[in-house]
């Protein structure tokens, strides 16, 4: 038997409903485009803490191998935890690893902030999508894919564009200082709005 079976399924409405999306859908841009601002401030970035080019490619190595860890193991986590818990936490820990990625004096410390920027990273857009599916009923899941889709194309799109302005304008530690106060507003909207996957079975341990 279904485990939705007998439940009444309530989806989010007016205002609510709009403000969860645009949570969602802001951290997954927010990841998808810290997968590729810093290409173009590589050579700034190298210069700055004194690595060569060949070490510098650990500062995006680092974020896509903890991507790869983490999206698969995402629907465990979040129904061990919670939804609500296991998404806030992953902007809690993007966000105070993008502070630290901006402070970072050294090659070896940026690298390990950018691992664990990607850890959390990784958990906000495989949660963004099933948020954003879960905010529509199933007649209009080509809706909710559409916004979703739109997120995947524009944030890699928008990631080198961006990370030349700042890095150009201001400097390369602005390219992670950014996310702070996105992340800090997403924060208390994800705290505030998102909620437990329905139908959610706890595992009973880690697999």
């Amino acid at each position: 038997m279904s485990p939705l079976a007998g439940i009444k399924i309530e989806y989010p409405t007016g205002a609510t409903k709009w403000i969860l999306i645009l949570t969602a859908i802001s951290c997954a841009l927010l990841e998808l485009i810290d997968a590729t601002i810093v290409n173009v401030s590589l050579r700034e970035i190298s210069g700055s803490i004194g690595a060569t080019t060949t070490e510098i490619a650990w500062v995006v190595t680092a974020y896509a191998v903890s991507n790869v860890i983490i999206i698969p193991l995402t629907g465990m986590l979040s129904d061990f935890i919670g939804r609500k818990v296991y998404f806030t936490a992953s902007v809690i820990i993007f966000t105070f690893s993008s502070l630290m990625c901006g402070m970072s004096t050294s090659l070896w410390m940026l690298v390990f902030w950018r691992f664990v920027q990607g850890l959390g990273g990784g958990g906000l857009l495989s949660t963004a999508q099933t948020i954003i599916i879960g905010a529509f009923p199933p007649e209009k899941i080509s809706t909710a894919n559409a916004i979703f889709g739109m997120g995947i194309i524009l944030g890699p799109t928008f990631g080198p564009t961006l990370g030349g302005l700042i890095t150009d304008n201001l400097s390369w530690h602005w390219i992670f200082f950014v996310n702070i106060p996105i992340g800090i507003l997403a924060t208390v909207l994800a705290w505030t709005y998102v909620g437990n996957r329905i139908g959610a079975v706890k595992p009973k341990r880690i697999d």
